[in-house]
């Protein structure tokens, strides 16, 4: 039986072969398949859910390990505080949603995420005003330089915005479980991102309902075509193809939204950049044959429209990228992990 292409194991449905795949359901199967692959000097590609990586059409030619569940663990300790240790390879939203089911505040506006909970803490994953390293208590990890697991606490794991100590040092540590401390309450966290709390009514650091919230992070990302659906091409991406760029303050466009930020620089919007540079929504979808394009729904995203291959997606990438640059001579950066495929 030939090994499965990487183009099923990501959101984006691209990528070639695997050299050899290993799945691995739990936290000792994980450990087992990369510790093996390291003694035979063979690479090794993690895929959770595939939702933030860009594989290249020759695909990977070491070992891929799939993650795939582990279980989660609750600890309430009665006096405000509900513990919460969740395998690497159990789905995002699946936490997500219990959470909002149980009672659980400090999660709920990271909603319809895909992917896998122990890519979360690497990324340090936000949306809607929260990042799980609000939440995030500790991290335990297999490293693989010193051959044994690790447990770093929030303040060991160097987070900032989409930044870790793990994705400042790719591949040297397994996340094997990450422990959330999430508080009981029918009312979620302030709401603290602006977009949402008008979807909501409410001004922006007021609480509201937590499934209220979830409902509404959904539909805001379903009309942005962030929600997964198989019928829906503008979900055939990795999510948010660029990170919103940090620049000195009178290097922001005029007119482009900017955010003060403690060391004196702003960040400034990826996506106003990208539309302002001409790359409107949908942009692509006018060529002949086209098979990769903005999505029709929002400008940051790339899209799979079928039948696509990685490197049309990298030269679409590239245009986007260097069009910005030659119009206001702000360099993008792409947020999703390229696999044997450079921008």
């Amino acid at each position: 039986m030939p090994e499965p292409t990487l183009a099923g194991l990501t959101t984006l449905r691209l990528g070639g072969p695997a050299g050899s795949y290993v799945a691995a359901p739990d936290a000792d199967a994980l450990v087992a398949a990369v510790s093996a692959a390291d003694a035979a000097g063979e690479p090794v590609l993690l895929v959770g859910g595939g939702s933030n990586l860009v594989v290249a059409d020759e695909g990977f030619a070491g070992t891929v390990v799939h993650l795939t569940g582990g279980g989660v663990e609750v600890v309430d300790d009665g006096c405000g505080v509900v513990s919460v240790t969740v395998a690497a390879g159990e789905p995002w939203d699946d936490l997500v949603a219990r959470a909002v089911a149980e009672g659980w505040t400090g999660v709920e506006a990271l909603s319809g995420i895909p992917g896998t909970t122990g890519a979360t803490p690497v990324q340090n994953v936000g949306a809607y005003g929260q990042e799980v390293a609000q939440t995030v208590a500790r991290v335990r990890v297999w490293d693989r330089v010193l051959k044994g697991q690790r447990t770093f606490t929030a303040a060991e794991c160097g987070f900032g915005y989409r930044h870790s100590r793990f994705k400042a040092d790719p591949g040297r540590h397994l996340v094997l479980d990450v422990t959330f401390e999430l508080h009981p309450g029918d009312l979620s966290a302030p709401v603290a991102y602006a977009e949402l709390a008008r979807t909501l009514g409410v001004e922006v650091g007021e609480r509201a309902p937590l499934a209220d919230v979830r409902a509404a992070v959904l539909g805001l990302r379903r009309g942005k075509g962030m929600v997964l659906d198989a019928a829906d091409h503008d979900t055939w991406s990795a999510g948010s193809f660029f990170t919103n760029p940090f620049v000195e303050p009178d290097r922001v466009p005029e007119g482009a939204p900017s955010y003060a930020q403690p060391d004196g620089r702003v960040k400034t919007s990826a996506a106003w950049l990208i539309e302002h540079a001409g790359f409107g929504k949908g942009y692509g979808l006018d060529r002949p044959d086209a098979r990769v394009s903005l999505s029709t729904k929002h400008t940051l995203a790339l899209t799979n429209r079928g039948g696509a291959r990685t490197t049309e997606l990298l030269d679409l990438a590239r245009e986007v990228r260097d069009g910005v640059r030659d119009r206001f001579e702000i360099g993008l950066v792409n947020e999703p992990v390229l696999v044997g495929a450079t921008l």
